[in-house]
């Protein structure tokens, strides 16, 4: 595999979330602190049981399988079809995955549509993520809630750690993260097997300034804001996360 139409990829998250590198590079996410945010949110917006869920970006599906043994019809969606295949092993009458591009409209309505885990500001324009925000908005139910849980770039940026190197299943991997052009940027760098590799992640640094404006661009009401996986309030500079719930 060579490293350089990853590099040069204009959509690099369909090349880097389909390779296994990723998953390993990652492969200590704290999934007990994810589960126990989905509890939190799924108690805090009273969902009926039953409700359809879709988790948008779901990846292999962990988070969509933890919202389906809570007792809900979940849909996971993700564009990378390596993940999907993966996620399917787990499908069952009530726990289904689909290859989904998150700027379009479901043919369902879901009482509840998760993008967890900043799986939003991927795209290079704004008006895909415009586009995606619309497309959740029409893909509720009248009475649906929809969450974006984001990171807080305020106090991403203020903490950045510009270099660092991780040693993961034996591989080293070396990171550079800076800010450019309204995006913070991950630039990955590891050899395996012979081969050098090259991955960049590129995530648009939106605030919550900015969710505002582009809510409101697409009639969007946000109703909370929360600054952590407890729930607790949103703090410009020192929360941890940036979790909003609008319809």
């Amino acid at each position: 595999m060579s490293d350089t139409t990853n590099c040069k990829s204009e959509n690099w998250y369909a090349s880097w979330f389909n390779t296994p590198y990723y998953h390993i590079l990652y492969k200590d996410r704290n999934y007990r602190e994810a589960q126990i945010f989905m509890d939190n949110l799924t108690h805090y917006l009273n969902l009926p049981e039953k409700a359809k869920v879709l988790d948008l970006a779901c990846g292999k599906g962990r988070h969509s399988i933890y919202l389906n043994q809570l007792g809900y019809d979940v849909i996971g969606a993700d564009l990378s079809e390596n993940s999907i295949a993966e996620a399917n092993k787990n499908t069952n009458e009530t726990l289904h995955f689909v290859v989904h591009d998150k700027r379009e409209v479901f043919d369902d309505k879901f009482d509840a549509i998760f993008n967890l885990f900043t799986s939003f500001g991927y795209f290079e324009k704004e008006e895909d993520d415009l586009r995606t925000l619309s497309a959740i908005k029409e893909s509720l139910t009248e009475y649906g809630f929809a969450v974006i849980d984001f990171m807080n770039a305020t106090q991403v940026i203020d903490n950045l750690i510009p270099e660092e190197s991780k040693e993961v299943e034996g591989i080293t991997f070396h990171i550079k993260r800076y800010v450019l052009d309204g995006f913070i940027i991950k630039e990955i760098d590891f050899e395996d097997k012979g081969c050098a590799y090259h991955f960049t992640e590129k995530v648009r640094a939106y605030t919550l300034e900015d969710f505002q404006r582009m809510m409101s661009e697409t009639g969007i009401y946000l109703l909370d804001t929360f600054g952590d996986y407890k729930l607790k309030k949103f703090h410009k500079h020192s929360s941890e996360r940036l979790i909003m719930i609008f319809k």
